[in-house]
């Protein structure tokens, strides 16, 4: 079965949102072990929804529309898909009495341009929105074929389209509650599929892939790989003739990369690493603090950006200039001059001098040259130092880190939240293959 996922919106073409639908919709299919052949994303304009639906009606089974169906003039997605297959629209009584009813738990009164969402092309079914005011829509097409259909007879294709909001949240809903159980019903599925993601940080996607070329796992599970700077991501896909047969096999798989790649994977699914080194800290009872310069405040944003940060994270000091490092981390005067501030010494200092201000059980600090310019040739663009400290002493790193300035300073920030993680779980501070370790002391 071919599936395609339109999204339509100017905003998404204009760059002003990011379109997470297409990728959310396609990995809902999967599960139905329907593979997604096509991602399209068009305008707010008739023609071009109308050329869209053509062309997806000409060549998949089933199409997911995202998009257009809120009460304003520039949705129009109801409209076009009646108009390109010949249907008239009609008014939906349920629908609009679901949509003032909406309005009046609010206490306010429905607009009368919110009745345009309970018109629907004839013979379409609708799907209802508990939560948001745009239902959404399926409409089973048979078209002409000049070739015989897995789901039709001879000469006749039938074609899905199921038109939801754009809104993650109700989009979400749909699809689980609405969308996918209905597609399920109209094939017979032979075979099941299962997918996880495992998170890994430290080595590069090159190297993650020779790290597992020879790993042994189940029959019918296949291994993708995916870069998301600066993590790089593992998805096995387990295939199997029952669903308890595919959960065992992506159960078992999981085991075993996880067996191979060890401390390199730090979640699954849409884990950040962030939350998980989070749980941690809260499990351990944990307090951290932090001290930046060339990372900018860059760490405790993402820290504090995880709910429940409080429990665990009591504050940082953000000390660009040599004389902040020393007025607010205590970082001598001396040890400035005969080092510089991206050294490994003052590094040290910092993350000692921040514990001890903030009577934190762990402290992490940041130094180096983002770039693209202050370098030297003792000192180059990329140079960074990262430092841990704990009761029991402090450790620092030297990287030489070889990307643009924005990537330099996340990537520091996710080295440094990173080795609070490889600390509580005692493993290495090293980061194979990301960087070019110096020395360690």
């Amino acid at each position: 079965m071919k599936a395609e996922v339109l999204t339509i919106g100017d905003e998404l073409l204009r760059g002003e949102i990011t379109d997470s639908n297409k990728s959310f919709l396609s990995q809902r299919l999967l599960t139905l072990d329907i593979e997604t052949r096509f991602h399209v994303t068009c305008a707010d304009d008739r023609a071009d929804i109308a050329e869209v639906f053509r062309r997806a009606a000409a060549r998949s089974e089933v199409v997911l529309v995202s998009g257009g169906l809120g009460p304003t003039r520039d949705d129009i997605t109801i409209e076009v898909l009646a108009e390109t297959f010949g249907r008239k629209l009609v008014l939906h009584e349920p629908s609009l009495e679901a949509l003032r009813g909406f309005f009046a738990r609010f206490g306010r009164e429905m607009a009368a341009i919110n009745e345009k969402q309970a018109w629907f092309p004839e013979g379409a079914e609708v799907l209802e929105n508990p939560i948001g005011t745009a239902p959404g829509t399926m409409l089973e097409l048979q078209l002409a074929a000049g070739e015989r259909s897995s789901s039709g007879r001879d000469g006749v294709r039938k074609v899905l389209f199921f038109c939801m909001p754009g809104v993650p949240r109700e989009l979400y809903k749909m699809m689980d509650e609405q969308v996918l159980p209905r597609i399920a019903s109209r094939r017979r599925v032979t075979s099941w599929v299962r997918a996880s993601l495992l998170r890994t940080f430290g080595i590069g996607e090159s190297s993650l892939d020779e790290m597992l070329r020879d790993v042994a796992l189940p029959e019918g599970v296949e291994l993708g790989f995916r870069t998301q700077f600066p993590d790089n991501h593992v998805r096995p896909v387990a295939r199997a003739a029952s669903a308890a047969e595919a959960d065992a096999k992506l159960a078992r798989s999981c085991e075993v990369l996880r067996e191979r790649l060890g401390v390199l994977v730090y979640g699954t699914g849409e884990e950040t690493l962030e939350e998980v080194t989070g749980r941690l800290m809260t499990l351990r009872g944990v307090t951290l603090s932090v001290a930046e310069s060339c990372t900018g405040g860059m760490i405790g944003e993402v820290l504090t950006a995880t709910p429940g940060s409080s429990a665990y994270f009591k504050g940082g000091i953000v000390a660009y200039w040599n004389d902040a490092k020393a007025a607010l981390l205590g970082v001598p005067d001396e040890m400035l001059k005969q080092h510089g501030a991206v050294s490994e010494a003052v590094a040290r200092a910092m993350a000692e001098g921040v514990r001890v201000r903030f009577g934190t059980d762990l402290a992490i600090a940041t130094t180096g040259i983002a770039g693209p310019t202050g370098g030297s040739a003792e000192k180059p663009v990329g140079l960074v130092y990262v430092a841990l400290a704990a009761a029991n002493g402090s450790q620092v790193r030297e990287l030489q880190l070889a990307f643009d300035r924005e990537r330099n300073r996340r990537l520091t920030a996710q080295i440094a939240i990173d080795w609070v993680r490889r600390h509580l779980l005692g493993a290495p501070l090293d980061l194979p293959r990301l960087g070019r370790v110096e020395r360690k002391s």
